[in-house]
C-alpha cells in the first residue's frame, strides 16, 4: 500500500464511531426541516445548522447536549428545546436513543395562541416563539371534536386506523403507522380513531 493510501485508511480507522449517527431528512418546507436520528450508545450528532429546534423522542434515553455535564433522562413523547447553534447531542445512555429533531427555518412569532376550541385530549407540552407541541391521544374508536390544526409535524409513537370528518361532512382517510413522521397541512376536521390501538402522536406546529 503506498504512503497516500496508508495515511487515508488510518485517518478512517482512528475517525471517532462517534460521527456515524443515523440521520434521515422525513419533511423539508419553508417551515421546517425534519430529521430522523438513531444514536447508538456514545455516538454523537453534531448540529450542523444554526437554527433553534425541537427533538421529540421516540424511545426512552439519556443524552447530554454540548457540555457532558448537562445529562437528561428523555422518556418516549417528551420534548426538548433547543435554541439556535446548540451544541452536539451526544446519547449517555447504554442503549439507542432514536428522536425526530425539527429545526424551524423561520424567525417565529412571539404571539401565543389561544387554547379556545383545543379538544380535551390536546395536552400542550411546550410553546414558543417558534412553534406550540402537543400531546395527542385517541382511545380506540373514540372521536374527537370538531377543531382547527395549524400545518404541522407529526410524530406518531402509536399508530391507528384514522380518518378526518371534515366541516362540509366529507371523511377522509388519515392512517398513521407508529414511528410515521410526517407534514400534515392546516385543516378543520373532527378526528375519529376507527382501529383497535390507540393514537399517540406529538404534534408540532410551527409559527
Amino acid at each position: 500500500m503506498n504512503r497516500p493510501l496508508l495515511a487515508a485508511f488510518v485517518l478512517v480507522a482512528l475517525a471517532p464511531a462517534a460521527l456515524a449517527a443515523s440521520s434521515v431528512e422525513k419533511v423539508r418546507n419553508e417551515k421546517v426541516i425534519v430529521t430522523e436520528c438513531t444514536l447508538a450508545p456514545g455516538e454523537t450528532e453534531a448540529l450542523v445548522d444554526a437554527h433553534p429546534s425541537v427533538i421529540v423522542s421516540i424511545s426512552d434515553g439519556t443524552i447530554t447536549v454540548g457540555d457532558k455535564s448537562d445529562t437528561r433522562t428523555i422518556a418516549k413523547g417528551e420534548v426538548e428545546s433547543l435554541a439556535a447553534n446548540s451544541q452536539p447531542i451526544h446519547n449517555a445512555g447504554s442503549v439507542p436513543m432514536h428522536y425526530a429533531r425539527i429545526d424551524f427555518l423561520t424567525s417565529g412569532n412571539p404571539e401565543a395562541w389561544g387554547t379556545t376550541g383545543l379538544p380535551p385530549n390536546y395536552k400542550i407540552l411546550h410553546e414558543d416563539k417558534y412553534a406550540r407541541t402537543y400531546d395527542i391521544r385517541i382511545p380506540p374508536h373514540e372521536f374527537e371534536p370538531q377543531h382547527t390544526h395549524h400545518a404541522r409535524v407529526v410524530v406518531s409513537l402509536s399508530g391507528a386506523r384514522l380518518e378526518h370528518i371534515l366541516p362540509d361532512g366529507t371523511h377522509q382517510p388519515s392512517t398513521l403507522k407508529t414511528g410515521e413522521i410526517a407534514w400534515r397541512p392546516a385543516a378543520t376536521h373532527i378526528g375519529h380513531n376507527l382501529g383497535d390501538t390507540p393514537l399517540w402522536v406529538i404534534s408540532v406546529e410551527p409559527k
